[in-house]
């Protein structure tokens, strides 16, 4: 699994995890001793990937002088600089594409924790090589990617509100939570026409009408998303071992 890059996005305002946040990014929570980046960027480590980008807005400084003081633990790290303006998944992809130069990117949420076998989903990603492959679980939540048999994106639905966004037109949707964790092919970083700030899953809904995006289920995987403080307890006993 060579020509392999990644990125982690810690730029992100942290809102739902104050009261932290409000003097540290959410990035440099602790779990178990290690900061929610450390243990990122080790489990990219793990799949022999060392050369990564963070972005970084709210409270840069603190990730930059971590990642200095730790010598990027072990890894090459670059940094994306949106001190500026947090340009939220899409626009922070956008305007790190330059510092790409791998075929494949492993994309990750600072705040997600999981022990998904990546080596499985580069593998599946690469064998079908679609524009991007987004990880995905049978858990419940409010918004849903949604997709055809053969795994293919056609579409977004919000159960809560009712809105619904279709790319691909099918007889059937099968509705898959996101899990914060894509495996993108550098040709996709052309294709993105947004600008400024933008989600990734606007793009990816662009993007389905013309090009293949699939999905890869990992719902037997250990998997959290610390977006809240008290969430930080649950991830300690999920990831006690």
């Amino acid at each position: 699994m060579n020509n392999l890059q990644g990125m982690i996005f810690a730029a992100g305002l942290g809102t739902r995890f104050k009261p932290w946040t409000d003097k540290h990014p959410k990035a440099l929570a602790m779990v178990h001793g290690k900061s929610l980046l450390q243990h990122n960027v080790e489990y990219l480590q793990h799949y022999g990937i060392t050369d990564v980008v963070v972005n970084v807005h709210h409270f840069a400084d603190q990730i930059v002088s971590a990642i200095e003081q730790n010598k990027g633990w072990g890894s090459n790290i670059t940094i994306s600089d949106e001190t500026d303006e947090v340009l939220e998944t899409g626009g922070g992809i956008k305007k790190a594409a330059a510092l790409f130069s791998a075929d494949t990117i492993v994309v990750i949420n600072v705040d997600i924790l999981t022990d998904l076998d990546l080596g499985k989903f580069i593998s599946y990603h690469q064998q079908l090589n679609p524009v991007s492959t987004l990880a995905v679980t049978n858990r419940t939540t409010s918004r849903y990617f949604l997709f055809d048999e053969a795994n293919t994106l056609c579409g977004w639905r919000n159960t809560k509100t009712g809105e619904e966004k279709i790319a691909r037109t099918n007889a059937n949707y099968i509705p898959k939570a996101f899990s914060g964790i894509h495996v993108i092919s550098k040709q996709l970083l052309s294709l993105i026409q947004r600008e400024g700030k933008f989600s990734m899953v606007d793009v990816y809904l662009d993007l389905a009408k013309t090009h293949t995006i699939k999905g890869f289920d990992h719902s037997g995987s250990r998997f959290i998303d610390v977006g809240k403080p008290d969430s930080v307890a649950q991830a300690e006993l999920l990831f006690s071992k």
